[in-house]
């Protein structure tokens, strides 16, 4: 049994039927968030989605990371395509009782991996140039995009303040990582959703410096003040097949 399976009791919804098909492990995050009106997120996603709120307000979140582990199964790692870092831009959305994450953008350093997951996941992957380093001080973090919309350029140097912590239930913590699908929109359309899986995050307080205005430029977003930042050493995950939530004509942009 994978590992991801010693905690379940956790999840807002039971554990799929079906066999997951992937795997892979997502490393030293940060997770930055900004409070953003849910009116200026609404046009960004399509209508057969609800964008959640808590607090009074929608939240948007910029997440670098590393990689690891990703395959298919049953296949074994391969070295040259199995580890990258990544750059998630994301919102927080809802359908069918089943709270999950919309992406703005992902970028990822891994042409093979950009190209898969744009085919067969529906995912906005976009190929970046990217730096991810571990230094006494914390991690440093520096993304350029070199395929897609403008430069989409982030920088962020990262570290923990506190120690490792399990989010409440209902807390904005919770609201912000515990999550358990993401949705996606095909060319025709249709919204998919696949699930996932991982134990609950060990979430750590952090400190750090970010500079994401570029990444939000080609949506035309803006954030003000500083972010709420968390750290994670990280999780190992497996992901079921997309499974399509609407036809077509149900999912229209909501722009």
């Amino acid at each position: 049994m994978h590992v991801a399976f010693s905690r379940t009791d956790h999840r807002q919804w039971p554990v799929p039927h079906g066999r997951w098909t992937w795997r892979q492990s997502w490393k030293d995050l940060l997770f930055a968030h900004w409070p953003v009106a849910a009116s200026a997120l609404r046009p960004h996603v399509p209508a057969g989605l609800t964008v959640q709120e808590f607090a009074g307000t929608s939240w948007i979140g910029v997440v670098p990371f590393r990689m690891s582990g990703v395959m298919r199964r049953p296949f074994p790692d391969l070295p040259w395509l199995s580890a990258f870092p990544e750059l998630n831009l994301r919102l927080y959305v809802e359908r069918d009782g089943k709270p999950g994450v919309w992406f703005l953008s992902l970028d990822a350093s891994n042409a093979v991996a950009v190209w898969a997951a744009r085919r067969f996941f529906h995912l906005p992957y976009f190929l970046a140039e990217i730096a991810f380093d571990h230094r006494p001080d914390g991690f440093a973090f520096s993304s350029h995009r070199t395929g897609g919309p403008g430069r989409g350029s982030f920088r962020a140097h990262y570290r923990s303040s506190s120690p490792p912590f399990e989010a409440k239930p209902g807390s904005l913590e919770s609201f912000l990582a515990e999550r358990y699908c993401l949705y996606a929109q095909a060319p025709g359309g249709a919204l998919y959703r696949a699930d996932v899986h991982h134990v609950p995050w060990p979430l750590q307080e952090a400190r750090g410096e970010v500079e994401a205005s570029e990444l939000l430029l080609p949506h035309g977003l803006r954030v003000d003040g500083a972010p709420i930042l968390h750290f994670s050493s990280g999780v190992d995950v497996v992901v079921w097949p997309m499974v399509r939530v609407t036809e077509p004509s149900d999912a229209a942009d909501g722009r």
